[in-house]
């Protein structure tokens, strides 16, 4: 999921676009794009969306920003996304453990009422001084939670913390990616609002990238190619990851330990590193399959 397109939920006439673009996933909106007087419009229209033959025909994966636990508009959301088409609930302004018990409770009753039988997972917005403080354990909180995203305008923006100064997104990138990987879940790069700025929107995805994050979202179209070309793994990351894994078998028949490759000492978490690498490049038929 090296891109996830942003789609806001007033504005039907957008989800085919979004779900045939060159997007890897489309993430429809039901909170901060979509008026109050328009709340109810949106969820219906994107219901009717998520039974469509469009999204069945692309494969592509589907995640519903909802509204935030203590709106009032977030039982109703989740009751409306709990479709079959969607992979993952994006939910907003998560502060605690407890929080995302609350919504997992919320949507197993919409799970049931839908008579949904594949698990709905969750992606948890890190957005608040309090959420990333916490963020292991939000992580951590329960099975459904599939990966953390980070939300740097509401983290930013209320406390004057200067968003061009690539310290601070480094500080707040990493601290949200030792969390995630506490908790054994992926890290996601949030939106970047200048759309005309391309190159601050990849020197921000470059700097997620190194730090292990799984992609970035985009709010415009012309931004899609940008993450896709910045997650996409380099020839010789993935040649050398196809080394380290067949010196990885022989040094396994040979009953050895740590190993080297190209010079370097290899040992097991070289390997799942090269493991991930090459997990990623055949999904892109960068790599063939064995």
């Amino acid at each position: 999921m090296r891109s996830k397109l942003f789609v806001p939920g007033a504005r039907p006439e957008l989800f085919v676009k979004a779900i045939t673009s060159q997007a890897d996933a489309i993430s429809i909106d039901l909170e901060d794009s979509v008026r109050e007087d328009r709340k109810a419009r949106a969820r219906a229209d994107v219901t009717e969306f998520l039974g469509s033959a469009e999204i069945a025909a692309t494969g592509k994966t589907v995640i519903v920003r909802v509204n935030a636990l203590t709106s009032p508009h977030f039982a109703a959301d989740v009751m409306a996304v709990a479709r079959p088409g969607v992979a993952l609930v994006n939910l907003p302004k998560a502060e605690s453990a407890d929080d995302i018990r609350a919504a997992v409770a919320v949507i197993e009753h919409a799970e049931a009422l839908n008579r949904l039988d594949r698990p709905i997972g969750i992606l948890a917005n890190i957005e608040t001084p309090q959420a990333l403080h916490r963020a292991a354990e939000i992580a951590a909180a329960h099975a459904r939670v599939v990966g953390l995203q980070l939300g740097l305008a509401d983290l930013f923006e209320p406390l004057g913390v200067d968003r061009r100064d690539s310290r601070n997104v480094h500080a707040a990138m990493f601290a949200m990616r030792m969390a995630a990987g506490a908790a054994g879940v992926f890290a996601y790069d949030g939106a970047f609002a200048d759309v005309q700025d391309a190159q601050g929107y990849s020197a921000e995805a470059a700097m997620a990238h190194r730090l292990g994050y799984l992609g970035k979202s985009c709010i415009h179209p012309s931004q899609i190619a940008l993450a896709n070309e910045v997650f996409r793994p380099s020839a010789e990351d993935i040649a050398f990851s196809l080394r380290v894994l067949e010196e990885a078998r022989q040094a396994e028949l040979g009953k050895r330990g740590a190993f080297m490759v190209d010079g370097r000492m290899v040992d097991a978490p070289f390997i799942r590193r090269a493991e991930t690498i090459v997990a990623i490049a055949r999904n892109l038929g960068l790599a063939q399959n064995e």
